[in-house]
């Protein structure tokens, strides 16, 4: 199984970079363990170092039919952003 979404923007990030394009990513097939020695955590399942990019969501699902690839599509929410200048934070009839 595989997700097929955008990824969100980070809480480092300010704007929209690398947030434009749609990521296959698959599922875990197998939990994760402990490493007794290191104490590293891994698993054997080799898929989840996988992500490929594409440009948009059609490309993705095309090439996840392609090879038959059960997936699911994650549409993303988009947030309304409301333009705003640095120099209304001292209007005089700012409402606080």
């Amino acid at each position: 199984m595989a997700r097929i979404y955008q990824p969100t923007k980070t809480a480092m990030q300010s704007g929209q970079g690398n947030t434009k394009k749609w990521l296959l990513e698959y599922e875990p097939a197998e939990k994760k363990v402990n490493d007794p020695l290191m104490g590293w955590i891994g698993s054997g399942d080799m898929n989840g170092q996988l992500k490929l990019r594409f440009a948009t969501k059609e490309l993705a699902v095309a090439y996840a039919e392609k090879h038959g690839i059960s997936f699911r599509v994650i549409e993303p929410k988009h947030r309304a952003i409301k333009p705003k200048s640095y120099a209304d934070n001292f209007k005089h009839d700012r409402i606080e």
